[in-house]
């Protein structure tokens, strides 16, 4: 079995690093999952995610010509296509302006919205100068 580029293996992990993971691989082969390559978010200790003798699925990203194998964990797992605005929470902003609402709309509100806060930020500014034909003197 030829280990190629894009192939998804079973291995288990052999050492760890603090740069990354050793990965047995079949035919007796070790490739190197980077720290950045074990999981989709940030890893500061690869203790915390992996120990010696770990089954892991990886995918292979390189295979240098010296023999040299890069493989990664995350990319290995098969994530389900998210649509755009599936996320949950969101924010103020993205229910304000949702996908239904014209592009004038939005242009309108905007200016609307920041006519009010210039408005207000006018107010509060003169109210501290003391305000238009304050007595000098």
């Amino acid at each position: 079995m030829s280990i190629e580029v894009g192939s998804k293996l079973k291995g288990k992990v052999s050492g760890i690093t603090n740069f990354g993971a050793f990965i047995d691989l079949p035919d007796g082969k070790t490739g190197l999952v980077h720290i950045s390559e074990v999981a989709d978010r940030y890893v500061k200790d690869i203790h915390d995610v992996l120990s010696i003798g770990d089954e892991v699925t990886v995918k292979v990203l390189q295979v240098e010509a010296d023999g040299k194998i890069g493989l990664s964990i995350r990319k290995a797992v098969d994530k389900p296509k998210s649509t755009r605005g599936s996320r949950g929470g969101g924010s103020s902003r993205g229910k304000r302006f949702n996908k239904e609402t014209s592009f004038e709309d939005k242009i309108s509100r905007f200016l609307k919205d920041s006519e009010d806060r210039l408005s207000s930020l006018k107010r509060q500014t003169e109210s501290k100068r003391g305000g238009r034909g304050a007595r000098r003197g």
